[in-house]
């Protein structure tokens, strides 16, 4: 990657975290509080890296029989990226249920195919190609093993 592209992907993380750290995530939380849910958002559970505290995030991911894929878009940059690595134990809800696991990246993924395998048929899947490409910067796919499957 060369110095130019690494500029625009961290000022393009810089970017995202900003309006998901005040705008996006708040608003899906306030939602949550008041009882709307989403199929298409799960809220991941990590302890914070250096507060050692709970730390809940909104992401998409893709359950499965024995797990859920995520998909961290700007890789091991992200907050609940750099807790998993300090830390992989974490909680994952779908609807009101709970989920306990231990969290990987697999960095060998190919995370546009994996992005497109979060939906399902032909626009979905284009849609969810072009919008992992519009928000990316540095993506990596993080796999989580439930410990309850």
């Amino acid at each position: 990657m060369s110095a130019r592209s690494t500029e625009a992907a961290v000022r393009k993380f810089r970017r995202e975290r900003f309006i998901g750290r005040y705008f996006a995530n708040p608003a899906v939380a306030l939602l949550d509080r008041i009882g709307i849910r989403s199929a298409f958002i799960s809220e991941l559970e990590t302890i914070g890296a250096k507060s050692g505290q709970p730390r809940r995030v909104p992401v998409t991911a893709s359950f499965d029989e024995d797990g859920a894929w995520v998909i961290s878009q700007h890789g091991r940059r992200s907050g609940w990226a750099r807790n998993i690595a300090a830390d992989p134990n974490v909680r994952l809800r779908q609807g009101k249920r709970w989920y306990t696991g231990t969290a990987a990246f697999v960095p060998d993924d190919d995370v546009v195919a994996r992005a497109r395998s979060f939906a399902k048929g032909r626009v979905p899947e284009s849609a969810a190609e072009w919008t992992m490409k519009a928000l990316e910067s540095d993506p990596i796919s993080v796999r989580i093993t439930f410990a309850d499957a």
